[in-house]
C-alpha cells in the first residue's frame, strides 16, 4: 500500500506522541511494585495473588503484542494506535475503581491488551516518521522517556500510595491518554504494512501456551510441582508453544515467521531481551517489597532509594543511542547487560536484614548504568535486523518477548523466593531473596552472552529475504 511521507514537523510530533505513549505503557509495568504491600493490606491475598496484579498486565501485553502489530499493519497503524490508547485509558480507570483483587487483576489484563495494540505501533510510527540517519538519536530519546517511566514507576507508585492512595497510580493514565488521543489523530501520519491476513490460530497458540507456563510457575510452590494441576498446565503450555513454533514454520502468513530467527541479529537481540527482562523484572518485584517489609522504608522512601537503578536510563539512554550510531549496537548492549548482571550479583552478596543503604548503592548504580546501555541500542538493533515492511512484526515480537521475560521472571523468582524463604521474618525474606537475585544475575549474564552473537556493524548480513511474494499478498 502507498505510504504517506511525513514532514520534519511530523517527525517531531511522532517522537512526542510515541514517547509519551511508551511512557504510559512502561510506567504500568513497574508502578504497581511499590504499591503491592498496600494493595495486600486493602484486599488481602498471598504472594501468588500479588503476582497476578503484575503478571496479568505483562502476560496479556506479551501474548497480544504481535497481534496488535498485525492489526496496525492491516487496518492502519495510527488508527489502531488510537484504539489501543483508548482501551488502555479506559482500563486504567477500571483498575482505579476496582472493588477487590479479582476485579483489579481483570482490569490489569485489559490494560495489557490495550498496551499490546498501542506499544508496538509506537516504534513503527516513529520509524516511518524519522529519516534513517537520525533514527539512532530518535530511538535514544524514545528510550530515555521509557527509561523515565522505569525510573519513576517505583517512585510515583510509592509516593502516590503513601500520600494519596494506591488507586491514583491508575488514575494518572487517564488525563495523559485523553490528551494524546487528539494529538495522535491530528499529528500522526497514517501508514500500513503488508495487509496480510490476521493470524488468529497463532495468537491462540501463543496466548494459551504462555498462560499455561506462567500459571504453572505461579501455582507450583503452592500446589506442589508434581500436582496434577501444575503438571497439566505446564505440559499443555509447552505443547501449545511447540504448536506455535510449528505454525510459524509451516503457515504461509504466520503472526511470527520463524524464518526471521535465521538472522543472527534478530535472534540474538531477542534472546538477550527475553533473558534481560526475566532477570530484571523478577528482581525489582522482590526488591521493592524487601525495602519496605524488611528495611522498613515507606513506599516513597523505597521508590527514592531505587532511583540510582531505575533512574539511570533517563540520563544515559541518549548517550547509548549516540554510541550505537557510532560504533554499533552490539558492544553497547553487551556491556550494559554484563553491568546489569554484575549489579544483581553485588546485591545478592550485600543483602541482609539490616544492611545500610550505602552498601546497596554501588549495586543499584551499576545495575542502572547497565539497564541504560541496553534500552536504546536494543531498539535500534531490532528495527535494523529486518526489512522495512517487517518492522511492525519485529517490534511486536521483541516487545512480546520482553514482556514474556518479565512475566516469567516474576513467576520464576517468586517461586525460588517461596521455596527458600518467605514473609515470616526479616531473615526468612532475605533467605528467599538472596538465591532469587543470584538466579537473576545468572540469567542476565546469559543475556549478555546472547548479545555477543549479534553480528558487528561491518559483518551484519542483510535481513532474511521474505518467503515467496504470496506471503505478503495473502488476503
Amino acid at each position: 500500500m502507498e505510504q504517506h511521507t511525513p514532514s520534519r514537523g511530523s517527525a517531531v510530533w511522532a517522537l512526542v506522541v510515541t514517547s509519551v505513549a511508551g511512557f504510559m505503557a512502561a510506567l504500568d509495568n513497574l508502578v504497581v511494585t511499590t504499591a503491592l504491600p498496600s494493595i495486600r493490606e486493602d484486599f488481602g491475598g498471598a504472594l501468588h495473588d500479588l503476582e497476578w496484579t503484575v503478571s496479568a498486565y505483562t502476560l496479556t501485553f506479551a501474548v497480544l503484542l504481535m497481534f496488535g502489530a498485525a492489526l496496525g499493519d492491516r487496518f492502519g497503524r495510527r488508527k489502531l494506535f488510537m484504539v489501543g490508547l483508548t482501551v488502555f485509558t479506559g482500563a486504567s480507570a477500571a483498575a482505579a475503581l476496582a472493588p477487590g483483587l479479582g476485579s483489579l487483576v481483570a482490569a490489569r489484563a485489559v490494560q495489557g491488551a490495550g498496551a499490546a495494540i498501542m506499544m508496538p505501533l509506537t516504534l513503527t510510527l516513529l520509524t516511518a516518521a524519522v529519516p534513517a540517519a537520525k533514527r539512532g538519536m530518535a530511538y535514544g530519546i524514545w528510550g530515555a522517556v521509557n527509561g523515565l517511566a522505569v525510573a519513576s514507576g517505583p517512585l510515583i507508585g510509592g509516593s502516590i500510595t503513601e500520600h494519596v492512595s494506591w488507586q491514583w497510580i491508575f488514575w494518572l493514565n487517564v488525563p495523559l491518554g485523553l490528551a494524546l488521543l487528539p494529538l495522535a489523530r491530528l499529528r500522526l501520519a497514517e501508514s500500513y504494512g503488508s495487509g496480510a491476513r490476521l493470524d488468529i490460530a497463532g495468537t491462540l497458540l501463543a496466548s494459551g501456551g504462555l498462560f499455561g507456563i506462567v500459571y504453572a510457575l505461579v501455582r507450583g510452590p503452592l500446589d506442589g510441582w508434581a500436582s496434577a494441576t501444575v503438571l497439566t498446565s505446564l505440559i499443555a503450555g509447552v505443547a501449545l508453544l511447540g504448536g506455535f513454533i510449528h505454525h510459524g514454520i509451516r503457515n504461509k502468513a504466520p503472526m511470527l515467521p520463524m524464518r526471521l530467527f535465521h538472522s543472527r541479529a534478530f535472534s540474538g537481540i531477542n534472546a538477550a531481551s527475553l533473558l534481560m527482562f526475566l532477570g530484571m523484572f523478577g528482581s525489582i518485584f522482590l526488591l521493592s517489597q524487601y525495602m519496605q517489609i524488611v528495611l522498613g522504608y515507606s513506599p516513597t522512601e523505597a521508590g527514592l532509594r531505587m532511583l540510582p537503578w531505575t533512574g539511570m536510563p533517563m540520563l544515559v539512554s541518549p548517550l547509548a543511542g549516540y554510541l550505537s550510531d557510532r560504533i554499533g549496537g552490539r558492544p553497547v548492549v553487551a556491556a550494559g547487560l554484563f553491568l546489569q548482571a554484575l549489579g544483581l550479583a553485588w546485591y545478592a552478596v550485600a543483602v541482609a536484614p539490616d544492611v545500610a543503604y550505602g552498601v546497596q548503592l554501588p549495586a543499584l548504580i551499576i545495575s542502572g548504568i547497565g539497564m541504560a546501555l541496553y534500552f536504546a541500542p536494543a531498539a535500534n538493533l531490532v528495527m535494523s535486523s529486518v526489512r522495512p515492511h517487517e518492522q511492525g512484526i519485529a517490534s511486536g515480537a521483541n516487545n512480546a518477548l520482553r514482556e514474556v521475560g518479565g512475566a516469567l521472571g516474576i513467576a520464576v523468582m517468586s517461586s525460588i523466593f517461596s521455596a527458600q524463604g518467605g514473609y515470616r521474618t526479616a531473615q526468612t525474606f532475605v533467605d528467599g531473596l538472596r538465591p532469587a537475585l543470584w538466579v537473576g544475575a545468572a540469567v542476565v549474564a546469559l543475556a549478555a552472552v546472547a548479545a555477543l552473537f549479534i553480528p558487528g556493524r561491518r559483518a551484519t548480513p542483510e535481513p532474511v529475504a521474505p518467503e515467496p511474494e504470496r506471503e505478503l499478498l495473502a488476503a
